[in-house]
């Protein structure tokens, strides 16, 4: 399990001072990136480390309960393996103890082959152990 949090800040809500959903979706990303980077990766590291990406091929989000503007959002971050050639990242989201949000990213593992396309893989059990560690 990764932890990390942020501050809502005023440019991620409407008017009415409430997170706009959409952001929801970019702070899964954003807490998946810093996941890699704190276990020794980031973009760059995954492809020249793995010879891959992590292309998102389904995400969903839950809404349980409003986030507003400077509140401080602490992400969970879970990471499971989802079939051969996919991993799952689980995101719960919380303020104040109370649930904003569930959900989840579906990735794929996909290789970048010598002339730069891309080709689905199975997940390389090192990266995966990699990131479900800590």
């Amino acid at each position: 399990m990764f932890k990390t949090s942020l501050t809502i800040e005023w440019g991620d809500c409407d008017e009415a001072g409430i997170v706009f959903y959409p952001n929801y979706f970019y702070w899964f990303d954003c807490a998946f990136q810093r996941l890699l980077r704190s276990r020794g990766l980031s973009q760059r590291e995954l492809r020249r480390r793995f010879h891959a990406v992590t292309p998102i091929v389904k995400a969903d989000a839950e809404f349980k309960a409003p986030a507003r503007y400077d509140d401080e959002l602490e992400i969970e971050v879970a990471i499971s393996a989802e079939g051969e050639r996919r991993f799952r990242a689980g995101y719960h989201l919380r303020s104040n103890d109370t649930t904003i949000a569930v959900g989840y990213e579906l990735r794929a593992f996909a290789r970048i082959a010598a002339d730069g396309t891309l080709r689905g893989g199975p997940v390389d059990p090192q990266f995966l152990a990699l990131l479900a560690s800590g």
